[in-house]
């Protein structure tokens, strides 16, 4: 499992775009960097396969999959998306292949809220966007909030000349391991669905 997620109570996840990406438009395949809260880097994240028609046409809606791996080159998570035009989804594998669970949104009006399960298809936690806090997805274990995703801001000049996101993640440091990969792999599809097209502005 994870073990690096054990003794931490959030983590950010930061994106890189190539200017090749910037200058032309055209959709390349995501990278991101995760670190814990004091900029210690713990895995990288790449999205792998997918066809050039795919990013072309399809761009944030494209199915994807996205390996994390430690600095050794070693996978630690597969998160891999199927397409879906409004019931955005991801599951979420070990380095054994084995179903962690699942991050899907669910239907509501004016609201963006996702359900979290495990392998067997029992929720764990939600995510909730409040309308007014566009860059927040707050977690929610049954009626209580117990940590969150934002969106961090990189700076004035940065949004305006590209749209890579850097993400901030918290939890009870004492959550399951299990409990954090997911939320780990939930802002990947945050990431796609909210911001992917968007710069600094939110929702779909």
């Amino acid at each position: 499992m994870v073990g690096e997620l054990e003794n931490i109570d959030g983590f950010v996840v930061r994106q890189h775009k190539e200017w090749s990406e910037i200058i032309t438009g055209f959709e390349a395949r995501n990278h991101y960097s995760v670190m814990d809260t004091s900029g210690r880097e713990l895995f990288k994240a790449a999205e792998k396969g997918g066809s050039v028609l795919a990013r072309w046409f399809l761009k944030a809606l494209r199915p994807f999959e996205i390996h994390l791996f430690r600095l050794d080159n070693s996978t630690v998570l597969r998160i891999v998306r199927p397409f879906r035009f409004y019931f955005h989804e991801v599951n979420i594998f070990d380095s054994e292949g084995r179903l962690l669970g699942n991050v899907k949104r669910k239907f509501t009006f004016m609201r963006r809220v996702y359900t979290v399960t495990d392998g067997t298809g029992t929720e764990l936690f939600e995510l909730f966007g409040p309308i007014l806090h566009p860059w927040t997805f707050e977690i929610r274990c049954g009626d209580s909030k117990c940590g969150a995703i934002v969106k961090k801001w990189s700076g004035l000049m940065k949004e305006v000349f590209t749209d890579a996101d850097n993400f901030g993640v918290n939890f009870p440091e004492n959550w399951d391991i299990k409990l954090k990969a997911l939320s780990l792999g939930a802002v990947f599809l945050i990431d796609f669905v909210h911001f992917e097209n968007t710069g600094s502005n939110s929702d779909a």
